[in-house]
């Protein structure tokens, strides 16, 4: 079964999702409320996260299998206020850029998985939450990275 929490971010109101126990997604469209403890334990870490007082996420989320698996553990793995670009994690994980991209922007779960952390070689590359490049810059600034974008 599926349950949803309504989160209000700077950025406007998303529902992050629960199945199976895990964290699915990040909604922005849905705005149906039905919280588990899981997901209020996301509510209260994603207000700690837009506070400035929470740097990583200790919740059960949905990594997915085989490449999307490895991909999201390496995004993860970007610490707060740094980045890498795609051609690092193609590097790491010894995939062309463009896969790299294509990952990014299947990443169900942004902001809980950072694939706001991952740039181009030479530009911001996307984003694919509401704001797109604007929203990215946001939640990079958010984590001090701002100096990096220039």
């Amino acid at each position: 079964m599926e349950h949803q929490a309504v989160f209000h971010s700077p950025f406007g109101p998303f529902a992050v999702v629960e199945e199976g126990g895990l964290i699915t997604r990040i909604d922005w469209a849905s705005r149906r409320s039905n919280p588990t403890p899981l997901l209020r334990e996301a509510c209260r870490q994603l207000g700690e996260y837009f506070d400035g007082k929470r740097q990583v996420f200790d919740l059960a989320l949905d990594f997915g299998t085989g490449f999307q698996e490895q991909m999201r553990h390496a995004m993860f793995a970007i610490p707060f206020g740094e980045t890498r670009t795609y051609g690092d994690l193609a590097r790491l994980l010894g995939r062309p850029a463009q896969a790299i991209g294509q990952a990014c922007g299947a990443n169900t779960t942004p902001i809980l998985i950072p694939c706001h952390r991952v740039l181009g070689a030479t530009g911001l590359g996307g984003f694919s939450a509401p704001g797109g490049v604007e929203t990215k810059v946001a939640l990079l600034k958010l984590e001090g990275a701002a100096g990096l974008l220039i």
